[in-house]
Formats: C-alpha cells, structure tokens, sequence
C-alpha cells in the first residue's frame, strides 16, 4: 500500500534493519563462541606429554607429518578433546533444560543431585561386581540421574520461587547419595578402585569407544529438544498460559527433566561428575538475553547454553594444564577446576540475589503449639532415660558383646583386663558421640533459627567442608600426624572457610537466602579440594581420609574430647542468653528490629557460635551428616518453638542419635564397621525427605 493511502489503523511495517540487528547479535554471539572453540582446540591439542607441539600439528594438517604424530593425536590428544567438548555441551543442554523447567536459574544437574545419583548407580553396580559395557553404564548412570531429579524437582515444586528450597533439597538429597556412595567405596575398595578418582570429573579416555558411543545420544536428545523448544518457551512463561495454548504441560515437562538427565548421564558416564558446568554455562547465556534478542527462546539458548558449556570445560582443561604442566595436571581431574570456578560464579550470583522482604515463615512445620512446662519435662524425663539406654547399649554392644554386670566391675575398679581394654577403648567414644550429637544439633538450632529456614543446616555455611578440607590436608601432608594437629587443622579450616562466608554474606545484614547460597558455593568448592588432595595420594592415605570424612569415632581417647567440650561450655552461656533473640530473629526481619534486636550483628555472633560448635564437632570425629537438620526439627515436634525449650531438647535427641548410629556402624558389620556419619546420613535422608514433603504441603 503507497503510503497516502495506508490506513491509520493498519499495523506497522516490520523494520527490516530492526529484525537484521537483532539477528545479527545472535549470529555474532554464535560466531565468537565458535571462535572460541577453534582457539581452545588447538591449543588443547598442542598440549600434552609427548614432545608433539604446534607446529608438529600443523605439519600433520598438511600431510607431511610424521606416524608417531598422528598415533598421538588420534590415540590420546583427540578423545580428550572431543570428549570436553561432548561433556560441556551435554551438561550446558541439561543445566538450560532444567532451569527452565524449574524456573530457577539455580537448577542444574549439580543442584538437581543429577550427578550424585548417576554416580551412587555406576559406583553400585560395580561394588557388587557386575561387569556392563559403556552403554550400559549410560543407562544405569541415566536411571540414578532421573530418580534423583524427580526426587528433588517434587520436593522443591517447580514454580519458580524457592530457589533457596531447591538448593537445600537438592543438597541434603545429594549429601545423602553421597554418603552411600562412600560408604561403597570403603566395603568394596577392590571392586571400586579408581572410582572415587572419576567422581571428581576426569577428562582422560581410552580412545575414541566412549565418544562414539555416547555422541550419537547426545544428538538424539538435542534433535528432540529443538522439536520441543516452541512448547518449553510457552511453558517458561507459566503453567496457565500454557495450558490456556494447548500445551501439555505435565507431558512437555516430563519429557523435557527425561532427555535432559539422560544428556547429564551421558556426561557422567564418559568423564564422570563434572561440577556446575550446566549450571554456570545457561546461567551465563540468560544473562547475555537481555542484549540478545531471540537468545531467550529454547531453540537458540538450548545449542548456545551447549557451546558455552563446551567453552568451560575445554577452557578448564587447557588452563589446567597451561598452568600445572601437562604431566602434573593428570593428578588433577578437570571436575575440581570447573567446581571451583563454578562455586565462585554462584557466590556472585548469589551475591546479587534480590532478597525477598516477607519472611518465609517460621521453621514451624508440623510444630504443636500450646507446649505445656508439664510436657516439657515429661519430654526431658524421657530423653534423659532413652539417652542412658542408647549409652548403655553403646557400651555393651560392638565387636565384643558385654554384660551388665562388666560394666558395673569396670565402674568399679574390679574388671578383669579383656573387659577393661575394651572398655576404655569403648567409653571414650561414646561420650565423643554424645558431646559431637550436642554441638552439632545445637548449632543447626541456630541455622535454621538465624537463617530463618527449616531445611537449613551447618554444613550449608561451608564449615564442615572446611574443616575437612583442613583435616585431609594434615592428613595427606603428614600421615602419621597427631589427632591434635589433625583437629587443629581442621578448626583453622572452619575458621577459615566462616570468615570467607560471613564476609561475603554481610551485604544487606547476613540475609538468610544469601547467607545459604553463598555457603553452598562455599561447602561444594572445599568438597571440590578435597576431593583434589584425595585423589593425589596413595591408597592408604585415601582410605584414611575417607573414613574422616565418614565421622568416625574410632579411636579416641578422653583427652580427645577436650575440643568438644570447651566448645559447649563456651557457647552454651551465649545460647542460654540470647534465647529470646533467637525466637525473635526466627519470625521475620522486622519484629526483631521493633523490639531493639540488632539483627545484623545478632545474626553474626550467633552465627559465630554455630561455627564454632561446628568446627569442634568435625574435629572431634569428622563429618557427620543430617544431624544439625533433623535434631531441631524433631525438638520443635515435640516442645514447640521456644527456644528456652527447644535447645535442651535438641542436644539431647542429637547425642542420641549420633551414639545409636556409631553403635550401628561398630555393630552391624562387626569386626568391619562404618563411620557414624554415613549411618546418620542414611538414618536422616528418609525423615528428611518426609520432612521436605510436609513443609511443601503446608505451604503450597
């Protein structure tokens, strides 16, 4: 139509130059990925331990290079490559598919406990000695992946408000994984070796098997997500949009959790867990969306969420061997670099977190109300008793099974040496349960009190990953070092890793969901190291360091538990007096401040106390799972939410259950026997999955 006789009321003509630009941006964004992928290859190519360099490689293009060169580059150099590149794309499709699905740019198959549950199946399967070829190993790596995905995603809800909750949830599912899968490792160390190695992310393959293998799944999956990517852009925009278009949500949804775990298994499988690649990479490409128009729709971020991920982990391997040297870095799997960089990229997303200015409610689920001082003693009296049964089981029960009355002859003196030796090996164990339980139930009172968040615990600020990173380092470094200087390390690593925590978090006055984003980050980089310094040493030093890491009581003596002790009778005096502070500070963030709470420093010295019930805990006897989790909760169950009431309460119901399972694991299996804290990991996943399940359903 000639523009004199154009209607006011017709549409407006596309702009041509408009629709060029914006593709242009997004050509160009493709175009200098590519770039980047071409550069990185060569230069992973011309790294090696071989004299093989550059300018060999460039005479091997032109055809006049030599036989030994090109067996090099096709035998050792080439796999390498094409399987960073396979793993970066896979888990950049799998960590896009999944935020959007979760609509929560913290999903990923990290904090999905996608990669914990494929390694807890591959590491299952080949304890208990069944030989399966690679495809197979893709399947059961596939079947762990999914069953952890949706274990997490129906935990979490998907409706886009509870990134907070999808990280606790996919942590506490995945520490539990994790635990098994030590636990595994320690029973069946012939069966399992070099495992332990893979599930840290290792680049290195035998040949081109396992490219060709698991290429052609990668491509079958991102073939069927380009045919689903009109619908998943409908759906990223609300469940009733979608439905009110046709989609089929529940369907659509479904299909797309299934072909994204199976891209994350296919990762796992050629290199094992490769940490926060699918998280950090489409974290990356949203960001660039809003220059980039058209890079928000699945089509476009889907192939871009997978280069990038290419670029990160081939990016990790050449920098980790530019930097250590090729023969040095094969002591290093690429899975801790990209763990490391892929934490500090979360806490500074975490850092520019928006917090939200209405509190998530108390930490009241399934919380009675009315508590009368009656109950209250009642509840007392009754964990009193059972804590003396479980002691006196504790006592009589292990490799050497004893009596009453040798117990009664031992108090007194009159013992014969067989029940003495066992005994006094035996007593001081159990009461470094009892004083571990207390700490670390206490200091997950304060957590989740401080932090206003039930499903918080202390690992989640990074001490324990501290601490154990200190403690391994000792261990590693002198390995016949004293318990003292094991648990001095290990209190200067929780030290350490609080004030990295506690300065990052101090933006805004130690907001709860910041405060537990950037522990996360925290905790997985120390996990990261330590798998780094395990991995490097020998056999007897690994199996050393894996039982600490377990929480093991095993062989403690009364002086031992000194730490412990002066930890409690520090911070105990601090409690007692802030009790009404931390009902305050566990209702919202304004209360506090009408009735003259300094919520900020509030937030910091009880914090401080938390810390350092914890680090005296893992010094003490190691890493020990759930405990500061569900000791307060059952607490809360049973008094209320007074904290008057509730910090006796759950101490007590903490010693109990971190003596029971180090009695468990003496007991069992005995003479073998399992650290107290993978047995309180599998006592508390199935209470706090249940738990997760009831806190979703009171809140919608």
């Amino acid at each position: 139509m000639p523009p004199s006789t154009r209607s006011a009321d017709s549409p407006a003509p596309r702009v041509p130059g408009r629709v060029r630009r914006r593709r242009g941006r997004l050509l160009l964004v493709a175009a200098g990925l590519a770039a980047l992928l071409v550069a990185l290859s060569a230069a992973h190519l011309a790294q090696g331990t071989s004299g093989v360099d550059f300018a060999a490689l460039v005479r091997l293009a032109l055809g006049s290079g030599a036989e030994d060169t090109a067996a090099v580059v096709v035998e050792s150099r080439l796999p390498r490559l094409l399987a960073a590149l396979l793993v970066g794309a896979a888990l950049g499709v799998a960590g896009a598919v999944l935020q959007s699905v979760a609509r929560n740019v913290m999903a990923s198959p990290d904090t999905l406990a996608v990669n914990a549950g494929a390694h807890l199946a591959v590491v299952a399967v080949t304890a208990f000695g069944f030989q399966i070829p690679l495809l197979g190993a893709a399947g059961i790596a596939f079947a762990g992946g999914l069953a952890a995905a949706a274990l997490v995603l129906a935990l979490a809800g998907s409706g886009g408000t509870g990134v907070v909750r999808l990280v606790l949830a996919g942590t506490a599912i995945a520490l539990a994984m994790t635990s098994v899968t030590q636990m595994l490792l320690l029973l069946f160390p012939q069966e399992t070796q070099g495992l332990y190695e893979w599930g840290a992310g290792s680049l290195g393959q035998n040949g081109l098997d396992g490219v060709r293998a698991l290429g052609p799944v990668l491509g079958v999956v991102v073939v069927l997500l380009m045919l689903l990517a009109r619908r998943l852009d409908v759906l990223h925009l609300g469940e009733d949009h979608a439905r009110t278009l046709g989609v089929p949500v529940g369907l659509v949804r479904s299909a797309a959790v299934v072909l994204a775990v199976l891209a994350a298994a296919a990762a796992v499988t050629l290199a094992g867990p490769i940490g926060f690649v699918g998280l950090a990479a489409p974290a990356l490409v949203r960001l660039l969306a809003g220059a980039v128009p058209g890079l928000h729709r699945h089509a476009a971020l889907v192939l871009v969420s997978a280069a990038t991920g290419a670029v990160l982990v081939l990016g990790a391997d050449v920098l980790l061997r530019a930097v250590l040297g090729a023969r040095a870095a094969l002591e290093v799997p690429t899975g801790v670099l990209t763990t490391v960089l892929g934490a500090a990229f979360l806490v500074v997303l975490a850092r520019g977190v928006r917090v939200a200015a209405a509190a998530p409610g108390p930490p009241a689920a399934g919380v009675r109300s009315g508590i009368t001082p009656a109950r209250h003693r009642a509840v007392l009296v009754v964990l009193v008793a059972a804590a003396g049964a479980v002691v006196v089981g504790a006592l009589l029960l292990g490799d050497a099974k004893l009596l009453l009355g040798d117990l009664a002859n031992w108090a007194s003196g009159r013992a014969g040496p067989i029940v003495s030796s066992v005994l006094d090996n035996r007593v001081p164990r159990v009461l470094a349960a009892l004083l571990a339980g207390a700490a670390l139930a206490l200091a997950g009172a304060v957590v989740q009190a401080v932090a206003r968040n039930p499903l918080a615990e202390p690992a989640i600020l990074g001490v324990s990953g501290g601490a154990g990173l200190g403690a391994v380092a000792m261990i590693i470094a002198v390995p016949g070092a004293s318990f003292w200087l094991q648990a001095g390390c290990a209190g200067a690593g929780a030290l350490v890793a609080a004030l990295v925590v506690f300065a990052l978090a101090a933006k805004g006055g130690f907001a709860s969901q910041r405060l537990v984003l950037i522990g996360f980050g925290v905790q997985a980089a120390t996990q990261a190291l330590i798998t780094l310094l395990i991995s490097a040493t020998d056999p007897w030093n690994q199996t050393k360091a894996l039982t600490w890491l377990g929480g093991s009581t095993y062989g403690r003596l009364f002086e031992h538990l000194l730490p412990m002790a002066a930890a409690l009778l520090l911070v105990l005096p601090l409690l007692v007096r802030a009790r009404g502070a931390l009902d305050l500070l566990s209702v919202d963030e304004e209360t506090p401040k009408v009735l003259g709470v300094r919520v900020g420093p509030g937030r910091l010295v009880l914090l401080a106390g938390a810390v350092v019930l914890t680090g005296a805990a893992v010094a003490g006897i190691g890493v020990v799972a759930f405990v500061g989790l569900v000791a307060p909760h059952i607490a809360r169950a049973l008094v209320g939410r007074r904290h008057a009431r509730t910090l006796p309460v759950a101490a007590l119901l903490g010693g109990v259950l971190v003596c029971a399972a180090d009695t468990l694991g003496r007991t069992v299996i005995a003479p073998d026997q399992l650290p107290a804290g993978l047995t309180t990991a599998l006592i508390g996943a199935p209470y706090f999955v249940w738990l997760l399940h009831r806190d979703r359903a009171r809140t919608g």
